[in-house]
């Protein structure tokens, strides 16, 4: 499996690919592979995903704004600049505390047969 979004060899500027929804959510998958996915994520003020797991690590990079990150009922609050490493398989979610960017790379172990 192997789907990109993105132009190969170009420059691309992390804001302009996703367009913000007022009192919502929006994501963007910029790549996948088999290995895992490269997600773009604008929330709103107010706005979060309930809590839930994965079978996979994910890493968080927020670019702008501000999260409330909730991983295994510890409050981690992460900004600007900030990398936070969700576990597989332990509940985790997302709280936006003022509208906010993340990009979500879930790291997927690849099978050798």
């Amino acid at each position: 499996m192997k789907e990109n979004t993105l132009p190969a060899a170009q420059a691309l500027v992390l804001h302009e690919l996703i367009t913000p929804t007022e009192h919502g959510i929006a994501s963007r998958v910029l790549a996948r592979t088999d290995g895992g996915n490269v997600t773009l994520f604008a929330f709103d003020q107010g706005q979060g995903l309930s809590e839930h797991s994965a079978p996979y690590d994910a890493l968080v990079m927020v670019l702008d704004g501000e999260l409330l990150l909730t991983i295994d009922g510890k409050p981690i609050v992460a900004q600007p600049g900030t990398l936070v490493r969700m576990p597989a398989n332990i509940p985790h979610a997302v709280d936006a505390k003022q509208a906010s960017r993340m990009l979500l790379t879930m790291l997927k172990t690849v099978k050798v047969h």
